[in-house]
């Protein structure tokens, strides 16, 4: 039966006794278990919030000094910046990318 699996070679065989160990020891969920620690995200809108406040504070700061300022990892500040926020770079400002006016 393994062996069907590999023929494909979609996934590999570590995955596959992953996979089939629970089973073989009885459990029967296909669930995931509960795991320790916080979220696999850090983009929590308490840091979106932190890295928009900063941003509008001072359009011109780079993200390595943003990250600075609200203590958020380089990569979780790029991805607020452009995926949450809506921005890009812009003639060294960050801006909307819509252009609209803020009230």
């Amino acid at each position: 039966m393994l062996k069907e699996a590999f023929k494909d070679e979609a996934m590999g065989k570590t995955q596959v006794y992953e996979w089939f160990n629970p089973f073989k020891r009885g459990e029967m969920s296909v669930e995931d278990q509960l795991r320790s620690g916080g979220p696999s995200t850090s983009r929590s809108d308490e840091n979106v919030e932190k890295v928009r406040q900063a941003v509008l504070e001072d359009r011109r700061p780079a993200i390595d000094e943003i990250t600075e300022i609200t203590g958020v990892s380089w990569s979780t500040c790029q991805r607020v910046l452009t995926e949450d926020l809506m921005m890009k770079r812009v003639a060294a400002k960050f801006v909307s990318r819509l252009l609209t006016e803020e009230p």
